[in-house]
């Protein structure tokens, strides 16, 4: 396995099953609330064990088993929302250390406890984020900054515990990160060039794909006619 030179570390292992809220009036249920957890927690293929997710639609699945927060922007985001955050304070399953959205790459292949896991998209923050900090704006102040974190497929069950170190076993050789794809997504959407050079990542998620496809079909009809 090819060793990083700096610790890549799952510091903060959480899960948490969906509850019901009010939201608007409404009853909302979502599973955003999370907890860290200590000890060993099974990784399937869809998720940990003791985890869930309300919406299946846009959360969890193959491409989306487990959601990634770099502990580098807790400090970022206490400075803006004027308070200490507690651990999962972005819903994550895995808050990481030394693994930030411009030093990984869709497609990187890691291994975790007797996990191996794939870099496979963005998150893209819905609004239960905002509910979750009472600040309705927070999902598009994460898309504006580029701090949202990203999404793991598993490539092999296992077991996982907080405080272990990720190894890298095989870096994706198209070098398209987290960030560029982030930066293309949300902040240059017209960058055709770019569009073509995610798109040819297999790793990336269908979502994405079909969504990046999209765009590059309309770009490209525009360019003719």
């Amino acid at each position: 396995m090819i060793k990083e030179v700096y610790a890549m570390r799952l510091i903060s292992l959480n899960i948490g099953k969906p509850m019901t809220i009010q939201y608007q009036g409404k009853p909302l249920q979502t599973g955003i609330f999370k907890q860290p957890v200590e000890g060993e927690i099974r990784l399937s293929t869809v998720n940990l064990q003791g985890d869930g997710q309300a919406d299946l639609v846009n959360h969890g699945g193959p491409d989306k088993a487990v959601c990634v927060y770099p502990a580098e922007h807790y400090a970022y985001w206490e400075e803006q929302l004027k308070r200490q955050l507690p651990a999962a304070a972005f819903g994550e399953n895995f808050t990481v250390q030394g693994m930030t959205e411009g030093t990984v790459h869709i497609g990187d292949i890691y291994a975790i406890g007797s996990a191996i896991v794939q870099v496979s998209q963005p998150r893209r923050p819905c609004f239960k984020l905002g509910k979750l900090h009472e600040t309705p704006d927070l999902p598009v102040q994460v898309q504006e900054t580029g701090f949202t974190g990203y999404y793991f497929r598993v490539l092999q069950e296992g077991i996982v515990a907080s405080g272990q170190t990720f190894e890298l076993v095989k870096r994706e050789e198209s070098g398209i990160s987290v960030a560029e794809v982030n930066r293309v997504k949300f902040h240059d959407k017209e960058d055709v060039p770019a569009l073509r050079r995610i798109l040819e990542v297999e790793a990336l998620a269908a979502s994405w794909r079909e969504s990046f496809g999209k765009k590059l079909s309309e770009l490209e009809g525009s360019e003719v006619q």
